[in-house]
């Protein structure tokens, strides 16, 4: 299977035309007002129309309720919803009903102990993303920069398909993928040159480093 690149954040239609252009598989639009990434509805509505099939497009939200999603979902009319936040195993289930749309859980890793929710939430999500757990004062989950240590995942025995984040850029992400066999990269502030600011060229170059990887990895 190909590896899946992510480009998440995107915030206009110049980096998003750039991302896609560069072979985006798929392109994260952030719903969640502390974040520098936050989009309006209206901004996503008209991305998403840019989106066509090019790629999946992703929404990202953290702890949304059924009337936020609901907007969230009638605007940008994503492929994969990604619940960034504390969704319960319960809540997940319930949102991939009642939206009928599939579902990527983030799970914040530090150490292995964090994998031990895994099972229940690979039971009921289409796919799980793994990221860096954010400092407890922190005011938003994802999107910091920060790494955590791939090797908690060297030896995952999991059916459902798997995303790694956190930290991740062109210098790095041929290691995660070596180290994780991940079948997915997300990437947001990594190929930023500030908060939520996305830079033209680190988006290429961190697709290109991913896909060499992937080239090296199936020889």
């Amino acid at each position: 299977m190909s590896l899946i690149v992510k480009i998440c954040g995107l915030s206009t239609r110049e980096t998003l035309d750039v991302a896609l252009d560069a072979g985006a598989d798929m392109v994260g639009f952030v719903f969640f007002p502390p974040s520098p990434r936050h989009l309006s509805l209206e901004v996503g509505r008209e991305l998403g129309r840019a989106v066509g099939r090019r790629a999946m497009k992703v929404a990202l939200t953290v702890d949304a309720d059924d009337a936020t999603l609901a907007g969230v979902v009638g605007a940008l009319q994503p492929d994969l919803l990604q619940l960034h936040g504390s969704e319960s195993v319960a809540r997940v289930s319930d949102i991939k009903q009642r939206f009928a749309l599939p579902v990527m859980k983030v799970i914040s890793v530090e150490t292995a102990a964090d994998l031990a929710t895994l099972p229940a939430y690979a039971a009921v999500a289409d796919r799980i993303l793994f990221d860096a757990r954010a400092p407890k004062e922190a005011t938003r989950p994802g999107g910091l920069g920060a790494v955590f240590d791939w090797h908690v995942l060297e030896k995952l025995d999991l059916a459902l398909p798997f995303m790694v984040s956190g930290g991740l850029h062109a210098g790095n992400v041929a290691e995660a993928i070596r180290v994780t066999r991940a079948g997915g990269v997300d990437v947001s502030s990594g190929v930023e040159r500030s908060p939520g600011v996305k830079d033209a060229d680190l988006i290429r170059a961190f697709i290109r480093e991913a896909r060499a990887t992937e080239e090296l990895m199936v020889r």
